[in-house]
């Protein structure tokens, strides 16, 4: 059965891949410790109550940059790619190519063309690579961060 533009409808509903590029606990006592530092700095210089607003201040938008940060989702569902805010039709992907977390110079380097989407989490590993092939979008690829690579590739391929 095919719909009015001559192709036929996605049978795939659901979520087949879903992913939150989440920020490790490791990368939380840096940021942390920096903003106490700069709280304790600005605690020296101003007494009274002046002195304890910067902690009030600064470690709460520090711990809320971090949840932020790791908000980002890269899903495979209702026969589309959804990688944070952008969104494509399965339809309109190309080839889909891995790499690892050593490979990622190689990917985001010269090579990188401009006009690429890419959305990269430096605490996540493997980044994947994805054509486009809508002629009406001027994207040639996406490159993203991914902690399950292999999953993606076969959540991909099931449609």
């Amino acid at each position: 059965m095919t719909d009015s533009s001559g192709t036929a409808p996605s049978t795939t509903t659901g979520q087949q891949f879903a992913e939150r590029l989440y920020v490790t606990w490791y990368w939380w006592p840096l940021p942390l410790l920096a903003a106490g530092l700069l709280a304790a700095e600005i605690h020296m210089g101003y007494p009274g109550v002046r002195s304890w607003l910067p902690y009030v201040v600064l470690l709460p938008m520090t711990l809320l940059l971090i949840v932020r940060s790791g908000r980002t989702k890269v899903t495979v569902e209702d026969g589309e790619l959804k990688v944070g805010d952008a969104h494509v039709p399965l339809e309109f992907l190309g080839t889909v190519e891995t790499f690892g977390a050593g490979d990622k110079r190689k990917v985001l380097g010269r090579s990188l063309d401009p006009a690429a989407f890419m959305l990269h989490r430096g605490w996540v590993g493997p980044l994947v690579r994805v054509q486009i092939t809508d002629p009406a979008d001027p994207t040639p690829y996406w490159v993203f961060s991914t902690r399950k690579p292999a999953a993606l590739v076969a959540a991909l391929r099931q449609d």
